[in-house]
């Protein structure tokens, strides 16, 4: 009796063995994305321990502008929105995103990188670009990474358009639609080479 029970235990772990062996593996290849946020993450670190006079322009509805001076150590909480980015380095992240074919650009000289969710229902960030200038002498140069987020709700839809231009500065364009057709659009705008501002 003892021989039959050890027997069914072996051949029990046996065939447990095969099922966790014979397991399907998925088909579809690890998606290798770029990480934007990771970009932006070493541009806030550089900031953060640089002598840059940063600048903040605030204008509202084209019209009302506010201009002042944050402080280094505030940088990264300015930058905040731009680090809620998916990190699409992140393979769970990057299934719920398809990356575009890359085109060039002839007119900016620069080639576009575009990532799009694959459900825009379900994302908040609708998109993810980065335009890259080709040189094959000195290396490709990232220029702007580029952003759709999009927040609705039963009282408003917010849209944020977010725009990146590495080493210089970021902007973020909100357009808050409320029930009834009123809508509010506010740039602001954070500055931290000098070149910007001419």
């Amino acid at each position: 009796m003892n021989n039959q029970l050890q027997l069914m235990k072996s051949l029990f772990a046996f065939v447990l063995l095969l099922l966790i062996g014979c397991k399907p593996k998925s088909t579809e290849p690890e998606k290798k994305f770029i990480s934007l946020v990771s970009l932006i993450e070493s541009q806030v670190a550089h900031v953060d321990t640089s002598l840059y006079a940063i600048i903040k322009i605030v204008s509202t509805d084209s019209t009302h502008h506010d201009t002042t001076f944050i402080r280094r150590e505030d940088f990264r909480k300015e930058a905040s929105e731009f680090l809620d980015i998916p990190d699409l380095s992140n393979p769970k992240i990057a299934k719920r995103y398809k990356e575009e074919p890359a085109r060039y650009d002839e007119l900016m000289g620069r080639v576009i990188i575009s990532y799009s969710a694959i459900d825009p229902g379900k994302e908040e960030f609708k998109n993810q670009e980065l335009l890259v200038t080709p040189n094959l002498a000195s290396g490709d140069k990232i220029n702007n990474i580029i952003t759709t987020r999009v927040i609705s709700n039963k009282d408003s839809f917010v849209q944020k358009n977010m725009l990146w231009r590495m080493d210089k500065s970021f902007q973020v364009t909100t357009i808050l639609q409320k029930p009834g057709g009123f809508e509010k659009v506010t740039t602001s705008r954070v500055v931290w080479n000098d070149d910007e501002l001419q």
